[in-house]
């Protein structure tokens, strides 16, 4: 085994989770340091009229083979903590959506078979989509030069219906980032790893626990097996080199108002969100890949109704139009994935920046008369209690051609970790699942230059 170093990793996403994991496992004495009281940074859990909820709803891809790995290498058993459901688009009955559900078929029959027994689409419709899948898989999935999104659509001649029920809540869930300014080259990747691989990898991962029981806790818990420490409520304020090890500056105070003490380390994983990483790193490398990113907003309104109240299933997409201020995009019964929250369900509006503008009450009251009307339930219209989340920086803005910063920071012992790296993927658990390991294994295996 290569020496056991003292290595610090600097902030408790998924991507800093998922580095000190690997250091872990790789034998390192790793130090995980992270300023808010509870890990997994904008994937987590928090209280909410005393339950355990999340900071934003997700959903996960049967591609995401990192992130599956990484939790079955922490003890868990992804079959117990995630709902797994065939790849599907289905709008709530007599809504004007579809149905698109791919059956338990060998690919790509799957989504052959998909495409055949598809309602709410006309025969116009499902010959775009059938040019789209074949198209795509003709060019390998790869373009010369990125563009657009909506560039992409109008290339590949897809109706204005398709457009609206499949491609666009695709992209808006996976990029976060509105059709008309997402990059085309991104969205093809992620569907190539799902629609376009083998039956399981479009498989949809629905959490059936919080997001912090979903990984973090458990990577904590392993890398404390392993000889680590988890240190919550640190704020990293200073890296600097000392020689040939990292210096870090430490205060248990978010405003500095605390004495900062220190702590050294043979190397260093900063995974903190790209702002912070910017300043900590000023003045140590070119910070400005990270500086420059621009941000989408994610906003999740969580609804109680009575414990009895369900949906017919999991989850929905719901048809959204700024204009006319319907904002929902998908819809999640949490009851139905765990009884302990019967009667809630959770909305998640993406690349949301219009509908953070409003006031939360006039939000939440247009969310709940979109759900009463889609559903015919008046009570959806009479939640028992309302909260609303919005992540102002959930994820970079995934524009076509955009530089990202690399891991490989250019000095030794030295890496970057977070979804806003250099990577085939959008921001997402997967995209910061992989970029924590790259990390990892880069400076395990850097050299003194």
């Amino acid at each position: 085994m290569a020496d056991r170093h003292a290595i610090a990793v600097v902030g408790g996403g998924w991507a800093g989770c998922a580095a000190a994991v690997e250091l872990a496992r790789a034998g390192h004495a790793v130090t995980l340091f992270e300023a808010a009281r509870v890990l997994g940074g904008r994937a987590r859990r928090v209280e909410i009229e005393g339950k355990a909820l999340d900071n934003g709803q997700h959903i996960m891809l049967g591609a995401y083979r990192s992130s599956l790995d990484l939790m079955r290498t922490v003890g868990i058993d992804p079959g117990k903590v995630l709902l797994r459901v065939p790849m599907q688009m289905r709008y709530p009955a007599d809504a004007g959506g579809m149905n698109f559900i791919a059956p338990r078929l060998p690919a790509p029959l799957h989504m052959l078979a998909a495409l055949c027994r598809a309602t709410g689409l006309a025969v116009a419709d499902k010959m775009a989509l059938a040019r789209f899948s074949t198209t795509a898989r003709w060019i390998d999935w790869r373009l010369h030069t990125d563009c657009s999104v909506s560039e992409l659509l109008e290339r590949f001649d897809q109706t204005p219906r398709l457009t609206k029920l499949m491609w666009r809540p695709l992209c808006i869930a996976a990029l976060n980032t509105p059709p008309q300014r997402a990059s085309a080259q991104v969205f093809l990747n992620v569907l190539r790893d799902s629609l376009g691989a083998r039956r399981a990898a479009s498989d949809m991962l629905i959490p059936r626990v919080d997001l912090t029981a979903l990984l973090p806790h458990h990577a904590a818990a392993y890398v404390a097996r392993h000889g680590g420490a988890i240190r919550c409520g640190i704020s990293v304020k200073q890296i600097r080199r000392d020689g040939s090890r990292w210096q870090l500056g430490l205060s248990a105070s978010p405003d500095a108002s605390q004495e900062t003490t220190e702590a050294q380390f043979d190397r260093i994983v900063v995974a903190t969100q790209p702002g912070q990483a910017a300043t900590l790193l000023a003045d140590l490398i070119d910070t400005s890949a990270m500086a420059s990113l621009d941000y989408e907003p994610i906003t999740t309104c969580y609804l109680q109704y009575a414990a009895d109240l369900r949906l017919p299933q999991e989850f929905f997409a719901l048809v959204d139009d700024a204009e006319a201020g319907i904002w929902g995009q998908f819809v999640f019964d949490r009851g139905r994935l765990d009884p302990a929250h019967g009667g809630l369900l959770a909305v998640v509006v993406s690349a949301s920046s219009a509908a953070v503008a409003l006031s939360r009450e006039a939000l939440t009251t247009a969310i709940t008369a979109q759900l009463a009307q889609v559903f015919k339930m008046p009570e959806l219209a009479r939640p028992l209690w309302s909260r609303l989340i919005s992540e102002k920086r959930a994820t970079f803005a995934c524009t076509p051609g955009l530089k990202r910063p690399l891991n490989d920071t250019g000095i030794t012992g030295l890496a970057l970790a977070g979804d806003y790296t250099a990577g085939e993927y959008p921001a997402s658990l997967e995209g910061a699942v992989r970029s924590g390991v790259l990390a990892a294994r880069h400076i395990t295996n850097d050299q003194v230059r």
